[in-house]
């Protein structure tokens, strides 16, 4: 019976949660990801985030020009130094939702934190808030604790007008949460790029512009070594900015956009609309009808729009909505570069010539795919690498899911996955021996070299990757040093061709152990050094420790779990093209001495004892 009553849906199960303690429940939803700080997007930095929005805010509207920032371990100061939230109201605008100042344009026309959730969600989240407001030589102080008032205190002051916030993320939520000043740097200079003239002082750390976005483009080309073919094209308006170059050292694109200082890593509107209104400028000072790929092509560029009323597709803002500026942005995007081809016919002579150029190796790319195609049929449509599965994902009639391809080097390691796989739903593709690096090189090397051309084909992702026939493409390499560089240079082959393959979550990594633990009456397999010693002092002395070199030392009865139900994974998340591409030219670019030095610098000998 008192199960029963238990499980009963009546009016005494419905409950309605305070605005904080919804925050609190739902984290998610108000700031996406939790993560621990490793990520650029991980919630410790997006409660920093929406602090410093308002900052931003006050400077956008022409009040304060500064902004100081500290952050000691787990506990950040954030202090401006513009008009101050009014005295009689800073309660509310930190702890009421839909509360503030930012839906009356007469006091905030650009504002990013236009839901009225921002700094309350960043209260709700923290183990201590505390807001100051300076105004007119008055103060009133507020302190909370999980989102709830604790204290309050008002009072005469000697301080300039600002608003002041200390915060530290609560662990009960956050939990391991750290965080990471380089990202922090990042995400500063950003602010400063799209706020000209802005200082703001980290730790000390100052960081300012003077020049606007045309600073992040140089920024860029400085990161890589890249150098433009042409000085950067910079406009700049209340409402618009843009800047951009072409290189001859990039492949694809590499564009940053933001709405109203934030940074829309998805893009959106504004990054489609100035993408066609380049075009558009293109063809019509040429006279031509160059292919959207062929203007873009090793193009690097940021583009930043200030709206009254932005729509976002999440509440992290990572992609704008509002379709109906776009007509009028390209109409003010190609005006604006065909008056600049008219003055600076020399860029502009430049710019076609790159143009021209990449049409040119994109003709000569088809070529060579025609040639790859009738080369492919001579051998059928049976990829000898390939061992397939009798189901395939598709996405758009969800079909396939839980489908699954592993991309295994060498025989004895594919022999021990096919041999124990499911048929129906896990295929394997088998390396013959170190994949090619393909950081540095072109699209046409995907058609030239058989590995890579028939891994594309398994995969079905040529053109794009909405076919692609497997809901999991999973690398499963030895845990040797091999093995893991063999892993980096299939992410690498990922990325820098089919970045959208693992933009939407279809690349992950097989864990495998490293390490069998047994005695006579129980068998444990360890993942690490840790599992492995916790293992062996539970198994006793006597016990037998195993360590997998490779994949293939593991017999097929054994390794049938290890890609069953308990299958370990891991995701590889995806970054963007600004933010991977330091990173790989970095450990997989063409610096070989500059990373030997690294490894000199940082090598770490095991003393013995």
């Amino acid at each position: 019976m008192a199960d029963e009553k238990k499980h009963v849906y009546d009016e005494s199960k419905i409950k309605t949660l305070s605005s904080i303690d919804h925050i609190r429940l739902r984290t998610g939803m108000y700031i996406g990801r939790i993560g621990d700080g490793s990520h650029y997007d991980d919630g410790c930095y997006i409660l920093l985030k929406e602090v410093i929005d308002n900052t931003i805010d006050e400077f956008i509207m022409g009040h304060g020009r500064e902004v100081k920032i500290t952050i000691e371990g787990n506990h950040v100061t954030v202090r401006d130094f513009g008009r101050g939230i009014p005295l009689g109201k800073v309660i509310e605008c930190v702890s009421q939702i839909n509360t503030g100042a930012k839906y009356n344009d007469d006091v905030f026309q650009f504002s990013v934190g236009l839901n009225g959730v921002g700094t309350k969600a960043v209260n709700a989240l923290a183990k201590v808030f505390t807001v100051r407001s300076h105004r007119d030589g008055e103060f009133f102080e507020a302190t909370f604790k999980q989102g709830k008032l604790k204290s309050e205190n008002k009072g005469t002051t000697t301080e300039p007008n600002g608003t002041f916030v200390s915060f530290e993320p609560d662990p009960v939520i956050f939990k391991d949460s750290e965080y990471n000043l380089e990202y922090v740097e990042r995400r500063l200079r950003h602010y400063s790029y799209l706020n000209a003239g802005l200082r703001l002082n980290l730790n000390g750390k100052e960081f300012v512009s003077r020049k606007g976005l045309m600073d992040l483009v140089l920024e860029d080309l400085d990161k890589d070594n890249s150098e433009a073919i042409y000085a950067p094209l910079h406009y700049t308006s209340k409402t618009l900015e843009f800047c951009f170059t072409h290189t001859n050292s990039r492949y694809g694109e590499t564009f940053y956009s933001f709405v109203n200082g934030q940074y829309t890593s998805d893009g959106g509107t504004h990054l489609s609309a100035f993408r066609e209104g380049l075009l558009k400028a293109v063809n019509e000072y040429s006279k031509g009808k160059f292919d959207g790929d062929d203007v873009r092509e090793c193009i690097i560029g940021a583009v930043a729009i200030r709206l009254k009323d932005p729509m976002f597709e999440s509440q992290t803002k990572n992609k704008l909505g509002n379709t109906e500026i776009r007509a009028e942005l390209v109409s003010k995007v190609r005006e604006e570069l065909l008056h600049f081809f008219n003055r600076n016919k020399e860029i502009a002579t430049q710019i076609l010539a790159k143009v021209q150029d990449t049409q040119q190796l994109r003709k000569e790319l088809q070529a060579v795919k025609k040639l790859a195609r009738e080369r492919s049929k001579a051998i059928t449509l049976r990829i000898p690498q390939l061992k397939d599965c009798k189901h395939h994902f598709d996405k758009a009639k969800g079909k396939g899911k839980g489908s699954m391809v592993f991309i295994c080097e060498g025989q004895s390691a594919a022999g021990s996955i096919t041999s124990c796989r499911d048929v129906n739903n896990q295929a394997v593709f088998v390396l013959k021996g170190k994949p090619l690096n393909v950081w540095d090189l072109k699209r046409d090397i995907v058609y030239k070299n058989d590995e890579m051309y028939n891994l594309m084909r398994s995969l079905d992702i040529e053109d794009n990757t909405n076919n692609v026939r497997y809901e999991k493409v999973i690398l499963a390499t030895d845990a040797d040093v091999d093995g893991l560089h063999i892993r980096n240079l299939m992410i690498t082959y990922f990325f820098r061709f089919f970045e959208q393959l693992v933009h939407d979550g279809h690349l992950y990594v097989l864990e495998t152990p490293l390490f069998r633990v047994r005695n006579k009456q129980e068998t444990i397999y360890c993942y690490s050094e840790d599992e492995r010693d916790k293992a062996a002092a539970k198994l006793g002395k006597s016990c037998e420790i195993t360590r997998f070199k490779g994949l293939g030392e593991i017999s097929p009865n054994e390794f049938k779990q290890f890609i069953g139900k308990e299958m370990r994974m891991s995701q590889v998340e995806y970054a963007t093209k600004p933010q991977v591409n330091g990173i790989l030219t970095f450990y997989m670019g063409r610096n070989t001495p500059e990373r030997k030095d690294y490894i000199m610098e940082n090598l770490v000998v095991p003393v013995e004892d």
